[in-house]
């Protein structure tokens, strides 16, 4: 069942075929959705293009979601080519490595500065500029990916588990103030998945292998079972829910010791 049929979607995040973002692009394609994907600079342009080439008649347009002038734009070529907009993928995340390697009480302001602005302030920013399209469509679905490591000090998470929290607060904020328009806003708390983002995290795999003892489910998640749930939440189905931060991590949110 094509259950986002004549849906548009805009993707941000896609790095490359490990992204959580690719594999929630590739179930939207698959539920019927029309896409379009950005790059955040010209070394990853080919990466995202390869990729969007799978797809069917995507959208490939340039995104620095640091920049409002080039959300602006990117904007601006929706409007032109998809004409409204049903949902909204932001998969963005940044530390600089110094900071996010280091204590949080040894960030730098600098540092504290970029990780808030590329990995919760843009989710703000690409929201208000997509709202004309989403109410021209008649509403719609704004996700965002999170993790635990948000609510729960998690070693070596650092300076992006502050990040997140502040994109959790910025989620329930945005679904109490878009209702009204019928814009939905949710996020996905995901287990730990061996991405290109979370390879840079110290210590990575000994996170998984902690998920995979204590998680009820016994084992770690998939990335298709995020896809398939943000596929959930895109879709008319989820139109009850909003505000929420969804947990797909096998259950491990729910333990204790």
């Amino acid at each position: 069942m094509s259950v986002l049929a004549g849906k548009r979607g805009l993707i941000v995040g896609v790095a490359n075929k490990r992204s959580i973002s690719w594999a929630i692009a590739q179930a939207a394609a698959a539920a019927g959705a029309r896409l379009a994907l950005t790059y955040p600079s010209e070394r990853l342009e080919e990466n995202v293009r390869d990729l969007a080439a799978t797809l069917d008649r995507p959208l490939v347009l340039p995104c620095d979601v640091a920049s409002d002038q080039q959300i602006a734009d990117l904007t601006a070529s929706l409007d032109a080519e998809f004409g409204g907009l049903d949902f909204l993928l932001h998969g963005a995340a940044f530390a600089p490595k110094a900071d996010l390697d280091n204590p949080v009480v040894q960030a730098s302001r600098e540092g504290f500065r970029i990780a808030l602005d590329v990995s919760a302030y843009s989710l703000i920013g690409l929201t208000r500029a997509v709202l004309p399209l989403m109410k021209k469509a008649g509403g719609g679905s704004v996700l965002t990916l999170t993790y635990l490591g948000s609510q729960r000090v998690f070693t070596n998470y650092n300076l992006m588990g502050v990040a997140k929290a502040a994109l959790e607060a910025s989620v329930r904020y945005m679904a109490s103030e878009l209702g009204q328009d019928n814009i939905r806003v949710n996020a996905i708390s995901a287990g730990p998945i061996k991405t290109l983002a979370a390879m840079g995290i110290k210590d990575f795999s000994a996170i998984r292998d902690v998920y995979r003892e204590r998680t009820p489910l016994r084992r770690n998640i998939e990335v298709g079972e995020v896809a398939d749930a943000a596929t959930f939440l895109f879709s008319p189905a989820s139109r009850g829910i909003t505000g929420e931060i969804v947990m797909v991590d096998a259950g491990y949110h729910v333990t204790g010791m």
